[in-house]
């Protein structure tokens, strides 16, 4: 569509239909994350207990969900254009729903690689590129906010999904309360869906970039490769999730051995919770703040709680330092984005965002299992938790170097 046909939108309106889309991203995310990253530290607890498989096994298969659902989360800004929003929504949350009942079935090593590989088409659709590809579609001038307060879901999902998904294991049994669980969510995320998602608006963006040569997402992606300070972004992200997923995923089973089960699901709980509270906090100021900065002051926060768990079997010291971690556990997944957003052509964010989220899910990926294969060659989780510090605290200083050549939206 021509630009010169652009009606202009207000997007500070409450009656704007993109709020209604935040609303439905917040529980896509709340569901996508509940299944697909925070339920991972749920299966690996249950598959343990359930079967004795060792840890490193197990985590095994998490790094292979992730290095699945990478491969399909570079594309899914394509795959949005191709079919739209709705449709992909529909197909994440009807496949993740098919992949929870099947792990809830597990009961031989290679069922849980099927499951896992299933689990990874389901959280491609709703997790964070996703997210940030639908939200473009319907923001331009409220991209970050709207992308911050639809990314809360994430540890929404964690903060009731944690405990409602071992609420219901612990009632049905696992897989009875994996199937319940996996139900819930088809019955409430497909309606909504289909009622409230429609065909996005036109953008004074897009119209813009429609009438302009715009690069095709094969070229951008080679100019990412070669832009210094989009690797400083994507390695820095990439090598801090890598210790934050590796953290998540074995952290119920690491409290499990130091408090009881309810405490660590207390934990877990106030974690997300705390990074709801740190992502609302910085949604008020980090549009005029150094978002490398403040990026590179969470790694440290991050670094400095691993410290205080590693050391400090004090019920509470350990439930406080979880929350100190978790205070910035949903900025460093809203944070790229934004820097995306400031730093880069807006005719890029789509490819970008779903090029960096790509890179940081096949580095992380290998977290939980790295993580799980130290613990079991040590016997304690001391030694990956201190290579996690050393991580956070490298990724800390290569998120400050900047390119010469990005530019500002």
């Amino acid at each position: 569509m021509d630009a010169r046909n652009y009606t202009p939108i207000d997007e500070t309106s409450l009656r704007y239909d993109g709020w209604r889309i935040v609303v439905v991203c917040f529980m896509l995310a709340t569901f996508g994350w509940g299944f697909g990253f925070y339920g991972q530290s749920v299966y690996v607890a249950e598959l343990q207990r359930l079967h004795g498989w060792p840890a490193s096994l197990i985590s095994a298969g998490t790094t292979f969900f992730y290095l699945s659902g990478a491969a399909l989360v570079a594309f899914i800004s394509e795959a949005i254009k191709a079919v739209g929003p709705r449709n992909c929504m529909i197909a994440g949350t009807c496949t993740m729903a098919l992949a929870a009942i099947s792990i809830g079935q597990v009961r031989e090593p290679w069922q849980l690689y099927l499951a896992n590989a299933l689990l990874a088409f389901g959280w491609a659709g709703t997790s964070l590129g996703m997210i940030t590809n639908t939200l473009g579609l319907w923001f331009d001038k409220k991209r970050g906010m709207a992308i911050s307060l639809a990314l809360n879901g994430a540890s929404f999902g964690g903060i009731v999904g944690t405990p409602l998904l071992l609420a219901a294991i612990g009632h049905f049994g696992f897989s009875r309360g994996m199937t319940v669980s996996a139900v819930v969510m088809v019955v409430l995320m497909v309606p909504v869906v289909l009622l409230c998602v429609g065909r996005p608006p036109v953008l004074a963006s897009s119209g813009a970039v429609d009438a302009a040569d715009a690069p095709s997402p094969a070229q951008i992606r080679a100019r990412a490769f070669r832009d210094i300070g989009f690797l400083s972004v994507s390695s820095a992200f990439a090598l801090v999730l890598f210790a934050q997923v590796g953290f998540i995923v074995h952290l119920i089973s690491f409290l499990d051995s130091v408090i009881s089960r309810e405490r660590a699901a207390i934990a877990v709980a106030l974690l997300t919770a705390m990074a709801v509270v740190g992502r609302v906090l910085f949604s008020f100021v980090i549009d005029r703040m150094n978002q490398r900065l403040a990026s590179s002051l969470s790694f440290v926060s991050q670094a400095f709680a691993l410290l205080i768990i590693i050391n400090v079997h004090n019920d509470y010291a350990l439930i406080a330092a979880c929350a100190l971690f978790g205070f910035s556990v949903g900025n460093l997944i809203t944070l790229p984005a934004l820097i995306v957003q400031r730093e880069f052509d807006p005719r890029s964010f789509g490819v970008l965002v779903s090029l960096i989220t790509a890179i940081n899910q096949i580095t992380y990926a290998f977290g939980p299992g790295v993580v799980g294969l130290l613990r079991d060659l040590s016997g304690s989780y001391s030694l990956p938790f201190y290579g996690c510090i050393a991580v956070e605290l490298t990724a800390a200083v290569l998120i400050m170097v900047r390119g010469r050549h990005t530019k500002k939206a």
